[in-house]
């Protein structure tokens, strides 16, 4: 405050000089000479002047404008700011290779005071950051001040935080397994495949503070998807892989990781295969009727995904509702995808059901399989004849003729009978022709299972 009443003190010092050697004197000066000149105006000028309200009216309107002078000059010099630069960053000094810091924040506020043009002159700084030296210290905890070191003339600041507790640990390090996790594949062409990731090394080495060490399970290098320069089959280079350290729940652990990243090849392939469609035909159809045939508008279709599911895919099922259908149907259905399997060259198909009337037919001796047969034990049918069982088979009649016994498969289920002993088991039925309806005449049979 008494700085303040000394700045104004000098500031109407100087403006009353200024005023009395500016205005007043060439005032007077131009008065006098006016005066001289005409004598007759000067009477005149000078009764004017000489009247009292004249001379109130001058003071007053001098007063009114020293007034605003020195209220402009006081503002101008005393009027004081403040500037907050938000996260700033702090710059540590210690012994990287042997220490790791924990508990020092990495950005801090820092709050400037002072007049308009000091803070103005103080910005155009490019630097304004906190640094504290930790070179001295030992491994433990420790409270440190930071302090904003720059000179900055008149200006004063505040630091938040201004003090912080660090813990200094000490350094260890430790090799782990690379693996790989693959970002964004669902933005890849789904009839393409990563075929594999190949990088030239599984070992990196993890070093930090010996607790967060114990926290890492796995460590990872991120391949995004959406950085490749090529989505096409072939051999893509992705360089700068980022790794990153994670927990048991998944999240980043801050360790230090070298290298901490890496070059990575993607081969992308485009495994496919071209597999017909099988109408299984779900419930059935009015009395009296079969059904003659399935007319689909595609019989066959290209599935892309991955080669091994591929390899064992040999048609796509397809299911229909015929339950109590009396006349010929038109359906219109999406094509499922197989697991395994990410893109289809047809996504639906249009299958036409034909109907005519059922006729009936056996078909005798066919052998009856044992499945599921629990390790360490041995089947056989109470008799030789439980062995051998009719089908009937029930369908339109070119249908059903053109029926072989190879085309039937009858067999029976052991997976649960996993003690020795004889079990009366239910015999089940499949054949080649989904548009046919097969049954076993024997509904069950006879089995032994002994030990080997």
């Amino acid at each position: 405050m008494k700085k303040l009443l000394r700045t104004i003190r000098i500031v109407c010092r100087k403006l009353a000089r200024f005023i009395d050697k500016k205005i007043v004197v060439p005032i007077t000066k131009l008065v006098v000479y006016t005066t001289s000149k005409f004598d007759r105006s000067g009477k005149k000028f000078e009764n004017w002047l000489s009247k009292t309200n004249t001379l109130l009216y001058v003071s007053l309107f001098l007063a009114i404008l020293i007034f605003i002078v020195i209220d402009q000059k006081i503002i101008l010099f005393t009027d004081n700011s403040a500037e907050v630069l938000k996260d700033r960053p702090v710059n540590v000094i210690y012994n990287e290779e042997a220490y790791v810091i924990e508990g020092l924040p990495e950005t801090v506020d820092i709050t400037l005071i002072g007049s308009k043009t000091d803070l103005y002159i103080a910005k155009q700084s490019s630097s304004h950051n906190v640094t504290v030296d930790l070179s001295g210290l030992k491994p433990g905890t420790h409270k440190v001040n930071l302090e904003y070191t720059q000179n900055a003339g008149k200006i004063e600041h505040m630091v938040n935080p201004s003090v912080a507790t660090v813990v200094i640990y000490q350094k260890v390090s430790e090799t782990r397994t690379l693996s790989v996790d693959i970002l964004n594949q669902d933005s890849l062409d789904s009839k393409y495949s990563i075929d594999q990731v190949l990088y030239d090394t599984d070992k990196i080495v993890i070093k930090g503070a010996e607790h967060q060490l114990k926290k890492v399970v796995s460590v990872k290098a991120l391949v995004d998807i959406n950085n490749l320069v090529s989505t096409e089959v072939g051999t893509t280079t992705l360089k700068d892989v980022p790794l990153k350290a994670y927990d048991a729940e998944g999240n980043v652990v801050d360790v230090e990781i070298v290298p901490e990243k890496i070059d990575v090849d993607i081969v992308i392939s485009s495994p496919s295969k071209e597999v017909p469609l099988k109408i299984i035909p779900v419930g059935e159809v009015s009395f009296g009727q079969a059904i003659s045939a399935f007319n689909t508008s595609v019989t066959r279709v290209t599935v892309y995904g991955d080669a091994t599911a591929l390899e064992s895919l040999n048609s796509i099922p397809i299911e229909i509702d015929v339950t109590d259908l009396k006349s010929n149907k038109e359906y219109k259905v999406d094509i499922p995808k197989p697991v395994g399997v990410r893109s289809l060259s047809v996504n639906n198909v249009t299958i036409n059901v034909i109907l005519d009337t059922v006729d009936s037919r056996d078909i005798d001796n066919i052998t009856v399989d044992p499945r599921n047969v629990a390790d360490g034990l041995s089947p056989q049918a109470g008799n030789s004849q439980a062995a051998n069982i009719t089908v009937n088979l029930k369908g339109v009649t070119s249908v059903i003729e053109a029926i072989r016994s190879t085309d039937i498969t009858a067999y029976v289920d052991l997976e649960e009978y996993t003690e020795p002993g004889e079990y009366e088991v239910e015999v089940h039925v499949e054949g080649t022709d989904p548009k046919v309806k097969y049954t076993s005449k024997t509904k069950k049979i006879k089995i032994t299972l002994t030990r080997n």
